[in-house]
């Protein structure tokens, strides 16, 4: 069994096996699709191998579409040209069930792959074809926050931005370079109307990708590289828009255990490709069964009815409610607290967390009680049920290969948004009281205590990467093992508890930092001091 377009020819030896195949034609949706594209992605990677290209299916599979995707990718050209062409643009979707079963799907909605490459003039010129065509209706992108940057760590323009800035669109090298020369080209056709959507995980996704292009757009037009009426045009919003999205599904790496059981089944050519860039890909996707895309529905050129296979599309407001409401309580939150604190009692797979009772307490607390009170209900979806969903069916489950050690990566980036925003929140409410908050301090020592390096049990671990780790080192490297007064570890940890970029707020300011140092106190005492410091905050 093979995952090509004659490999799928024999239908009932994959039926037989279990594999949801396509139940349309194919080869005439290829078609279809190559002569009228409504939709373009960028970002060939695994959350939309398994989320936009699954749901396209379904709707074709149903006779809702007629048409699919075109995939491109940008960053790692050895994506399409190892992975997705070979296997004839189809991939396998295993959808990792909470109650232990798998359900095994191939996925053909993508017709067509492309190569963002302004080099090869093969490619780059169907690019702009289709940019040119009046059926072009979306554009979307999972590339990371990252890909939208036009500056380097150290906010310096990236050289190939600035190049671009001067040469114009005829060959950009920036990735944002590359998108907006083809939006150029769309609007050289006859200022036609796009939706250009962001459904990259990160805040007003819209915006940042509007600012991005934007630029490019302005500095074309002000060095006469591109006509004046372009950046007009990117600023129309009746002719390009820049709609907010939320996101939300886990598509881990490929697991080793995924592909033995489709090895068993009688699969070939499963080995992953790791590209020369480092980029992990193999032919099927493995992820967890629950998703949810939230879509400000601005769409100028109109759009398929993508409802129908489970997005929610709704106005700019609802969007920003929801992204709170999961980023700020209702999900990382509970994903940054099992973290530092599985870490340190030394777990290695959040799903066996949620069998230790006193973490399920825990983020039961920070959820339910610390958190929910201030969630503004987005009305498109329930924040008690989404908790219920996360911590009943999504964490426990046992097929997803994530860890804590990989959750905590960037945990001083993460702890603004995820936790300060609730204490911003009691800060502003008349009937709450910051001095109500116990687990969430708990959370902020324990992440105090995981930068010492040494669990729960005396034993050394590698604490996962930091952007702050070098300039926090001189604090972390003080706490050790030992008994330790909350006044001598306040006195040691004072500009840490006072950096708002850290906490979303100034700790002493709101007198939340002796509870964080008394719980480090706690934490500091020896082996198995951590445990007791957590069943003393879930008492």
């Amino acid at each position: 069994m093979k995952l090509t377009d004659n490999g799928l020819l024999n239908r009932k030896e994959w039926e037989d096996k279990g594999y949801k195949l396509p139940e349309y034609d194919r080869e005439k949706m290829i078609q279809a699709t190559k002569e009228n594209p409504f939709w373009v992605h960028f970002g060939a990677g695994n959350i939309f191998r398994a989320f936009q290209a699954n749901c396209v299916q379904n709707m074709l599979n149903k006779g809702e579409l007629d048409r699919g995707l075109v995939a491109v990718e940008g960053f790692d050209y050895e994506i399409i040209e190892k992975q997705y062409r070979p296997h004839d643009n189809l991939s396998l979707l295993v959808t990792l069930k909470g109650n232990g079963s798998i359900e095994k799907t191939v996925v053909g909605s993508i017709a067509e792959s492309c190569i963002l490459d302004s080099e090869n003039e093969t490619e780059y010129s169907r690019l702009k074809e289709i940019f040119s065509k009046d059926s072009l209706q979306m554009v979307t992108f999972t590339i990371t926050e990252k890909g939208y940057s036009l500056v380097d760590g150290k906010g310096n323009q990236l050289p190939s931005v600035t190049a671009d800035f001067e040469a114009g669109p005829a060959k950009p090298q920036s990735y944002i370079g590359k998108v907006v020369s083809l939006l150029y080209t769309r609007y050289l056709a006859g200022k036609k109307p796009v939706a250009m959507v962001s459904m990259d995980n990160c805040s007003h996704n819209g915006d940042t990708l509007f600012k991005a292009v934007n630029a490019f757009a302005e500095a074309w037009t002000k060095n006469g590289k591109a006509e004046q009426g372009f950046a007009e045009y990117i600023r129309n919003p009746e002719l390009v828009s820049f709609p907010w999205t939320m996101i939300d599904k886990i598509t881990p790496r490929p697991d080793a255990s995924v592909q033995e059981i489709l090895k068993q089944d009688g699969l070939e050519d499963l080995d992953p490709v790791i590209t020369s860039k480092n980029t992990y890909v193999a032919p099927f996707v493995n992820a967890e069964e629950t998703e949810y895309l939230v879509i400000e529905d601005k769409f100028p050129n109109g759009r398929p009815e993508l409802e129908k296979c489970g997005f929610l599309f709704t106005n700019q407001e609802t969007v920003d409610r929801v992204e709170k409401m999961k980023v700020c309580t209702c999900l990382n939150p509970l994903h940054t607290a099992l973290a530092v604190t599985g870490c340190l009692l030394g777990h290695t797979k959040i799903s066996d967390e949620m069998k230790d009772p006193d973490l399920v307490k825990l983020v039961e607390i920070i959820g339910y009680k610390e958190g929910l009170p201030v969630v503004v209900n987005p009305g498109i979806l329930d924040p008690k049920k989404f908790i219920d969903t996360v911590l009943q069916v999504r964490v426990p489950n046992p097929f997803m290969p994530d860890t804590p050690q990989r959750i905590a990566t960037d945990t001083s980036q993460k702890l603004p948004i995820r936790f300060g925003e609730t204490v911003k929140a009691y800060m502003k409410r008349d009937d709450l009281s910051v001095d109500d908050l116990k687990c969430i301090p708990f959370v902020f020592a324990a992440w105090l205590r995981y930068l010492t390096g040494i669990d729960d049990a005396g034993n050394a671990f590698t604490i996962s990467s930091d952007p702050l780790q070098d300039s926090l080192k001189p604090y972390y490297e003080q706490l050790t093992l030992g008994e330790h007064t909350p006044e001598e570890l306040h006195g040691i940890l004072e500009p840490v508890l006072k950096d708002a970029k850290i906490f979303g707020v100034d700790l002493t300011e709101i007198g939340m930092d002796r509870k964080v140092t008394a719980w480090l106190a706690d934490m500091l005492k020896g082996p198995g001091a951590v445990r007791a410091a957590l069943q003393k905050a879930i008492a």
